[in-house]
């Protein structure tokens, strides 16, 4: 998406998120098995919301315009959660990160109770793995009057990695993507409060993740916010064999490569060093008017 492109500022129930230059969107997981921070926001197995308020107000400091806040692993292979213990963990935090942090919050959710309760303590975006295709959902979403975050996911988080098969990785996902989004306009929501997520490693080989990342221009080509989420993901091991806590180096290379193809937000637990990244592609980009 060129500059003359890019999407105009984004009401995220009252706080404005503009799309000038990519953006930084920090992860803050409230589950103790998320594949790469779960249980870090854990004291004596409860969530620490002290905690993780003090790790959010770092990620702002840090460069993060988004804070992502889930409350359900979709690491492959994870169970689900009851929405009673999906409220419990992720409500709390978005009510004290709405009261004493200025910043846009994402809620990583499925769950139809989840974004109607979200919305009403401060959320501004619901991002969903499954792009609102859970029963009730897509009425929750347009009623809440938040941008919505839909991403392409092959099957479910307990499954979606046993040998995910396609003919055209990029074709299918865009025609998935087409789909939801005028189920989402049928549903009341308009395209203005939609962005898109290509889903890296949700139902997706590393052929078919590499196939993704450089087909990106065309998902940009839809015309909405592209939103990528690559920080850490099993295809650096497989493909360098680092272990997750060795994988930032490969993490803000595929940043840069996915803003240079169109990404306008950039989903990552390294907050700090990816907006150091960002920073450098904005400064090309604006000195070259990509």
């Amino acid at each position: 998406m060129t500059s003359k492109q890019r999407a105009p500022a984004l009401d995220c129930a009252g706080r404005l998120l503009d799309f000038s230059r990519p953006r930084v969107m920090g992860v803050i997981n409230i589950t103790p098995d998320s594949f790469s921070d779960g249980g870090t926001l854990y004291r004596r197995e409860q969530p620490d919301l002290d905690l993780a308020l003090r790790r959010a107000a770092d990620m702002v400091d840090s460069g993060a315009a988004i804070l992502d806040i889930g409350g359900e692993s979709t690491r492959p292979g994870a169970t689900p959660v009851s929405e009673a213990e999906e409220m419990d963990r992720v409500l709390p935090l978005v009510e004290r990160i709405s009261a004493e942090l200025d910043v846009v919050i994402s809620v990583d959710t499925s769950c139809p109770a989840v974004m109607r309760e979200s919305a009403a303590r401060g959320a501004g975006i619901i991002n969903d793995v499954r792009a609102l295709r859970r029963e009730g959902a897509l009425e929750a979403a347009a009623a809440s009057g938040l941008p919505v975050c839909l991403m392409h996911m092959r099957g479910e988080p307990g499954n979606m990695q046993d040998a995910p098969r396609y003919t055209e990785v990029v074709p299918e996902v865009t025609t998935f993507l087409q789909q939801r989004i005028s189920a989402c306009e049928n549903a009341g929501i308009p395209r203005h409060r939609l962005l898109i997520d290509p889903g890296f490693g949700f139902g997706k080989s590393v052929q078919h993740n590499l196939e993704l990342l450089a087909g990106l221009p065309q998902l940009a080509g839809l015309g909405m916010p592209l939103l990528v989420g690559l920080s850490r993901k099993s295809m650096i091991g497989q493909l360098i064999g680092r272990d997750v806590d060795q994988r930032l180096p490969a993490s803000l290379a595929l940043a840069v490569l996915a803003v240079e193809r169109g990404a306008a937000i950039i989903r990552t637990h390294d907050v700090a060093e990816t907006s150091d990244a960002l920073a450098m592609c904005a400064a090309l980009m604006e000195r070259i008017k990509i």
